[in-house]
This record gives C-alpha cells, structure tokens and sequence, in this order.
C-alpha cells in the first residue's frame, strides 16, 4: 500500500494533520492509529474520563510507568496517554489553555524562526471555534469547539472567589498570552445543538467528520514497528495491524505524531538516535541524531485533597450515587448538569515571586478528591487543588528498554533533579493552601486528608512533596526542534540529517509551555499542515 503521506498516531496532531492534509484531493493521506475509533461513550461523556485515566484496563491509555524516580523517595511514576483516535484529548480534562505569549517569544529566542506568539496565534485561532464567538485572539469557526462550562459546580466559584480574597487577579480568559490569575477554564466541548456537552476531542473535532473522503485512511489498532528507511530517505512504515505484518510506503513523507514517548521510541527502534541507546539491543544504527529522547520536560504536580460534607460534587456514598446518575440521565437529554464536568473546573496562574515577568506555577481545582491519579479511593466527599511547577529545570529522557517494538519506552522524567524545582514547588504549596484556607471556601469545613498545615517548614512541605508528587500529564520536549547539536527537527520540523520524515507532535516543543499542553499541540499540527503544504510536490 502506498500513499503521499503516511502519519502515525491519530492523537492530537496526528487527528488534525490527516484531517488538514487530505482536504487536497490530489494528494492522498494513511493514518496509523494503535488504538480504536475513539468514539466510545467513555470517551464521549466528560464525566467517564475517571474511568480511563486512572488506566485500570487501559481503557483508551496506554497508562505508561516511570522508572523509580529519587526525587520521588524511589516511587515509579504513573504516565497516562491516550490511546484511541483523539489521543490524550479523548481522555484528558478538556481545558483549553495555550500559555504566555512569552513562552513562543522564547522559541523563537532559541532558534526556531516562525514559532513566536505572534506568528503562532494566527494557528490556534485557525483551530478554534468559541462559543463567545471570534474576535482579534480567538477563532469563531475552526473545527475544535470550545465552550464555557455548562454548569460548574458553586464550590468551585468558591475557589475562585478564595483566590481573590488572597488579592490575586481574576480572570474571564486564560488563552490571551498573559494568563495571571484564576477564574474558570473553558473546555474543548460541544456547544452546537447536535452534541452539546459532548467531548470535543481533536478525533471528534477534525477526523470523524471527514473520515468517509476518498483520499484519507484511517487504520485503528494498527501500532507501528518500524521506519523504513533507504540510506537517508525514508520510504515507509512497518506496521503490525491485528497480527498481521504489513508495510506501509510514503511517496512524500513520514510524520510522527505519537507524542513525547512514542515518537522518539518508534525512532530509536528504527535505529535513528544515540548510538549508546540504541546498539545494545540489537538494533542496527541508521542515522546518529543526539538529541532524540533526551530534553525530556513535564509538569510535576502536588494535590491538597479535602473532605467535606458538601455532596454537590463527585463523591462515594448512596447520596453521591443517587445524585450522579440523575445527572447522567440530564447530560444524556441535555448535554448539561456535572456530568458534562471537566472535573478541573477552576485554576490559577501565580507568581510564587511577584518579581517575576510571568506566573511559574498553574493550579487546577477539582470538585473531586482525586488521589493518585483517582487510582486511590477515599469514601465520602471532597474536592482537591492541584499545584505544579511550570517551567521546570529538571530533565529526564526516553529510552529502550529492550527491542521489542512492541513494549513499553523507558521514561525517566528525573522529578526534582533540579533543587530549583523543589523550591517552587514548596512556595507554590503554600501559595495553593492559602487560597484553600481563605473565607470563600469556610463553610465547605475542609479537612485536608494528609495532614496539611499551614505552620509547616521547608521540611516538612519536602517530605509531602517527595511522598506524593506526580505528572500533571505534559510531558515535552523529547524530539525538541531547534538549530543547536541537540536538535531532533528544524524548524519545519524536520528530522535533521533524514529526508522524508517530520515528527509533529508535543515532543518537538523545545521547552515546556507555562500551562496544559493540548491545545497548543493542536497549534503545532495546524502550523505543520501549512508547512507540509508549501513543500514541492
């Protein structure tokens, strides 16, 4: 089988670059996808995504593990991805939040020419269309629909309503390039009449609607194997759909959409990376390219977690449950009511400084208590304020463990590897335990479960963190675009010293974006198509 373009993973960018690429008919487009459709109801209803992150079954989700991390007191950490047509926005918390404008400005800085703010901006409204309509920062009519929330739940107005009372700013709008201070998010959710509350995933958004044209393919539970590669050129892809081997070539180009992980390990077992990573197992050498799998960034995060005996939340009890599944038959008639809830309702950007030039930790308020992941479960009711560090210093890498292209890439974040981290994480703790302290939240009579104080010294707040911090789920940065030594891709996104190969996807972000990562991972698919489109035939 043979196509112009061949691009695996239909996540994020890879749903909206099949969907942009193939509207020319004169080219013709394969999308390889190793999970299913990603038109469940799981995945539909936004209140399901409890069942699929914690990754019992994994459900949609890949749910990936660390290596036992020592910043961590040697826990290995847990990594869910999605793993369907949609990718992690099938079963993400649907916030739509783009960054600081400074955070492109920096790109650019760094060497990638046409990725600052203002030349970004004119992708994400592209993408976008916001049910408060179009003006000069945001898209009236693009495929994604975002949307306010359709009823969030008055605890988590309180939470806004804490963070002023602790004089920090409030916001109506997180996605103007200066994000400082909390209100609530907007969610990538329909808001037509057709689909109202419904999941609007990049698959749901982008691919679905247009999966029946002539010149696009799609293949789900097809997981690729191998790049294929003839001296420089890459031909094609070795791909084991439903246990069969088949071989997919690319008249044009390979592009890699499998994010932070599954890129670069698809390379690595191509033999395309750092020879010490790749030879010992087995793998013959095709291209020595540094960079790939090293620049490894995430977003560590730290969870206060509250009882309360307020029920008008997600809870575990006969009240809970009585009251969960008249809201499940409300957001089936209606696409309204908690079940319709991006959990995260409401968040924040803060200075832990207020001599920075922009906020270094985001947190986000859930109307849940969600330990580990939601993986352990507390009877009763509560709700939770995450906290993570931004724009972390530490490092880590992806890595083979072994060649067996069908396992697991070898994750080390390397948490707290930087004592920077550490000590934005501490500040940013007790920032966040202010706000849940403040009048607004009073009569919810909150008692944090792990015996949270606010007297605590460094020490102690260390030893919380150690114990218990975890991903947010950004992870970036493993196929980082750039011109230096170090640089995965140009950028065009390229793959430096191969011809035919790109990799598009939240892996080629050279740095970490100061908030949740899906949206501009759509960004980076929109400016690619434009660029894919631009090179000769």
């Amino acid at each position: 089988m043979e196509f112009d373009y061949v691009i695996v993973g239909g996540g994020s960018a890879g749903s909206v670059l099949a969907a942009r690429l193939s509207e020319d008919p004169a080219v013709s487009v394969c999308l390889l996808e190793a999970g299913g459709d990603g038109k469940s109801i799981l995945i539909r209803a936004p209140g399901a995504a409890v069942a699929m992150v914690p990754g019992w079954g994994k459900i949609n989700n890949w749910a990936f593990k660390t290596v036992p991390q020592v910043g961590l007191n040697g826990r290995r950490g847990y990594q869910p991805r999605g793993r369907a047509l949609g990718g992690s926005s099938s079963i993400n918390a649907m916030l739509y939040v783009r960054g600081q404008a400074s955070d492109y400005d920096g790109w650019a800085d760094l060497g990638c020419d046409g990725w600052s703010w203002d030349e970004v901006l004119p992708y994400f409204k592209r993408a976008e269309n916001n049910q408060r309509g179009a003006d000069v920062l945001h898209g009236g009519d693009g495929p994604l629909q975002v949307s306010d929330q359709t009823e969030p739940r008055p605890l988590s107005q309180a939470f806004v309503t804490a963070a002023g009372e602790m004089q920090h700013r409030l916001r109506q709008d997180f996605k103007r390039g200066d994000n400082e201070g909390a209100g609530l998010y907007q969610v990538t959710q329909f808001h037509d009449a057709a689909k109202r509350g419904e999941r609007c995933s990049a698959a749901a958004g982008y691919l679905h609607p247009v999966q029946r044209r002539e010149n696009l393919s799609v293949l789900t539970h097809a997981r690729a194997t191998r790049i294929l590669v003839d001296g420089k050129r890459v031909t094609g892809v070795a791909c084991r759909v439903k246990r069969k081997d088949l071989t997919f070539k690319a008249r044009r180009e390979v592009i890699l959409c499998g994010g932070a992980f599954n890129s670069p390990h698809l390379l690595q077992l191509s033999g395309i990376g750092r020879p010490e990573d790749i030879q010992p197992h087995g793998i013959e050498m095709v291209h020595d390219l540094p960079g790939v799998g090293q620049n490894l960034q995430d977003h560590l995060d730290f969870t206060l977690n509250y009882k309360t005996r307020d029920t008008d939340n997600y809870g575990i009890g006969l009240a809970g449950t009585v009251n969960l599944t008249r809201h499940i038959l409300r957001w089936r008639k209606s696409g309204s009511g908690m079940f319709a809830t991006p959990f995260a309702e409401a968040g924040a950007f803060l200075k832990t400084d207020p001599a920075f030039d922009r906020p270094d930790i985001q947190l986000h308020f859930v109307i849940a208590i969600v330990d580990n992941h939601a993986r352990k479960i507390h009877l009763g009711y509560g709700y939770s304020c995450h906290v993570c560090a931004l724009r972390p210093y530490s490092r880590g890498r992806v890595f083979l463990t072994d060649g067996n292209p069908l396992g697991d890439p070898g994750i080390d974040p390397r948490f707290l590897s930087d004592p920077r981290d550490l000590k934005t994480m501490i500040d940013g703790a007790r920032m966040t335990q202010a706000i849940m302290q403040a009048p607004a939240l009073a009569g919810y009579d909150g008692r944090e479960i792990y015996g949270v104080q606010s007297a605590m010294s460094d020490v102690e707040w260390e030893a919380q963190i150690r114990a218990r911090a975890d991903t947010i789920y950004h992870p970036v940065g493993s196929c980082k675009m750039g011109m230096d030594d170090m640089a995965v891709v140009d950028p065009q996104l390229r793959v430096r010293g191969m011809e035919g190969l790109r990799v598009v996807d939240a892996s080629v972000m050279p740095t970490l974006i100061g908030g949740n990562t899906n949206a501009p991972t759509i960004m980076i698919a929109e400016k690619a198509a434009d660029m894919i489109r631009a090179e000769p035939g």
